[in-house]
């Protein structure tokens, strides 16, 4: 990709707003940030080629309304408010579309008058066809799709730390609760569920992979899937949720039938939400911020070429997981007495 304007305002230490009113000689900045901005661009080889010409005023982002049922709304409140806020910074409009699938996108879009458009949920490819002729700018955030510029973070990395971290923990038989397939981040995260087992050397059980049915909310879905995995002869040791919410939904079934967490069941989640810190939730942390700054950034590049640009991930360790190590020791030590 190349250097980014976020690469040089990351060098110079000033927002992505500041790089670009410096690289378009706009008003607004002192002389010595403009020199400053424009020497570290020079340093960093940026192609001033990339910066769109034509003025981007008005950005709607479109997320399908049924999106709900497996996003928390706070994700996609965050994710527009990364949008928005860098956005403002370049003097750019945002406004949010929730559509109704069963109406006219078109039409519902119309009153928007948007110059750019930031896609993110379920939206079925049809639509994202439709969209792509209105001949604007267009990204997708959190969704991917071959013939589009997409911006996601790394999900299969992410089902890896949660998963590797699992193991050292000494789980065996950990359980995923996943949600859509047809979501693509759900489904990156899903396949990193199965290759952990492959990498590790261990048995995968698919009875141990539980996904919740479409149109189902996600707590219920996930309060539904733990109750029929503890069910099982072999019950897991371990669950990696797809998401926060379904991870917390397992918590408090275990707690609900006296299971103790995290020595007999430990649980990762998804996305470091709020409720994940205030429950204790080791979890997958999701950068709104970062993807909301590339996503401005793409629609900002006259580089149109698809590619999918991938934002790192790093795994939070809090009590829904630590300590388990300790319990079995102990309970070795117990077991050799």
């Amino acid at each position: 990709m190349g250097t980014t304007v976020r690469d040089i305002a990351r060098v110079a230490r000033v927002s992505i707003g500041t790089v670009s009113r410096a690289l378009k000689n706009q008003p607004g900045l002192s002389e010595t940030t403009r020199r400053r901005v424009l020497t570290v661009a020079s340093q960093l080889g940026y192609d001033h080629s990339n910066l769109r010409r034509s003025r981007i005023r008005r950005v709607t982002f479109v997320v399908a309304r049924n999106y709900g049922n497996f996003a928390s709304s706070a994700f996609i409140e965050d994710l527009q408010d990364a949008i928005e806020r860098v956005g403002r910074g370049l003097g750019i409009t945002t406004s949010m579309l929730a559509f109704d699938p069963t109406e006219d996108l078109l039409d519902q879009l119309r009153r928007h008058a948007p110059d750019a458009l930031a896609i993110s949920g379920l939206i079925e490819p049809a639509h994202l066809h439709k969209l792509a002729m209105l001949n604007r700018p267009m990204v997708l955030v959190d969704l991917w799709a071959p013939e589009f510029r997409c911006v996601n973070i790394d999900n299969l990395l992410g089902a890896q730390l949660a998963m590797g971290h699992l193991f050292d923990r000494g789980c065996r038989r950990v359980a995923f609760i996943g949600g859509p397939p047809a979501h693509h981040g759900i489904a990156q995260r899903a396949l990193g569920f199965r290759q952990a087992y492959f990498e590790a050397g261990m048995t995968f059980d698919p009875a141990l992979e539980v996904t919740i049915p479409p149109g189902v909310d996600a707590q219920a879905g996930a309060a539904a899937a733990m109750e029929h995995l503890l069910e099982r002869a072999l019950p897991p040791d371990g669950v990696f949720a797809f998401n926060d919410v379904a991870a917390l939904a397992a918590m408090r079934v275990c707690e609900r039938r006296g299971i103790v967490v995290p020595s007999q069941m430990a649980i990762v989640g998804f996305e470091d939400s709020i409720a994940a810190r205030e429950s204790s939730l080791t979890t997958v942390t999701v950068d709104k911020d970062r993807l909301g700054e590339t996503a401005v950034e793409l629609l900002l590049n006259t580089d149109i070429t698809p590619r999918n640009v991938l934002e790192p991930v790093r795994l939070v360790e809090r009590e829904s997981t630590l300590g388990r190590e300790s319990y079995l020791r102990m309970g070795t030590e117990y077991s050799s007495s």
